[in-house]
């Protein structure tokens, strides 16, 4: 039987809460890239391109879109709503962020005496490729899949510690600030391979499991937890009478929903992947093709 997510509410169905704090940032993007910027040192550089504006305001869009608009609510009923939302929020959304803010910004951050020694260690192609590696898949733990669903403070925590380490892991391949720009473009190709190669095992978990392996989808209890991350608890109190579980609200079985999120999850992965690694080699060998000597004049 399927119900109408309708029942949770507004407040649930688009947190504006965090609408109004993705809007102010896209607003202080503006100020301090646009008439602000000499006072945040950006002193005589010009405005962003159109083509970063559209890369940040583009990521801002995603970013409410996954994590403020039903997507959200969703992804605590489906498991394939949540691998849509796990991809466009870690995979996607750095890469819009980093292209979108021009270098001297990202320079007055990232080039802090505190933070630019940390930057410099995390940002090393093997430490950063295997810390968000590592974290995704640990995440994606049953025990601790399931713990992170049961407390606000540990989705918030967890989720941000990743999203973290999701910026870390591009930050080698996407930066536009020179120092940190240390690999050249045949380890750059090789970094994101290992990259797709790396997050697999998550994938395989949840495709090939024999059995649904996350009580926040298959026990009442932990469901209404997990619930109560985005729901208000006096319209979850009001309608937990009606409801059963997340089966109520999908076309499928919990282990169809299981294996499409962890199939779903590997094909976004390899897209995005597989477009940032296109872009890498074939600016490469475009660079590589314009360094090639011309023939000496007569010969052919």
């Amino acid at each position: 039987m399927w119900l109408d997510i309708q029942i949770f509410g507004f407040r649930a169905l688009w947190s504006p809460y965090y609408f109004l704090f993705v809007l102010g940032m896209a607003i202080i993007y503006y100020l301090m890239t646009g008439p602000y910027r000499h006072k945040f040192g950006g002193g005589n550089e010009s405005r962003p391109s159109r083509k970063q504006q559209a890369f940040f305001y583009s990521g801002m869009v995603l970013l409410y879109a996954v994590k403020g608009a039903p997507v959200d609510l969703l992804s605590h009923m489906m498991l394939t709503a949540h691998m849509i939302q796990m991809a466009i929020y870690y995979l996607i959304v750095p890469i819009f962020i980093i292209k979108g803010i021009p270098a001297w910004l990202w320079r007055k951050v990232v080039c802090r005496p505190k933070i630019k020694p940390i930057l410099m260690f995390l940002s090393k192609p093997l430490i950063s490729i295997l810390l968000f590696n590592i974290l995704f898949s640990f995440y994606h733990l049953p025990a601790i899949f399931d713990f992170a669903k049961s407390s606000q403070v540990a989705h918030t925590s967890i989720s941000l510690v990743i999203l973290i380490a999701a910026f870390i892991v591009w930050w080698p391949v996407l930066t536009p600030i020179k120092e940190f720009d240390r690999m050249p473009p045949l380890g750059k190709i090789f970094y994101i391979f290992a990259n797709g190669v790396l997050i697999t095992p998550a994938c395989v978990l949840i495709i090939f499991a024999n059995a649904p392996v996350y009580a926040a989808y298959t026990e009442n209890g932990a469901w209404m937890q997990a619930l109560a991350l985005c729901v208000p608890s006096g319209v979850l109190e009001g309608i937990s009478y009606s409801i059963s579980g997340p089966e109520m609200f999908s076309p499928m079985s919990t282990m169809e929903d299981q294996q499409l999120g962890g199939i779903i999850m590997k094909l976004m992965q390899e897209i995005t992947y597989g477009t940032v690694l296109a872009r890498v080699f074939f600016g490469w060998f475009t660079r590589e093709s314009l360094q090639v000597d011309p023939l000496p004049a007569g010969e052919k």
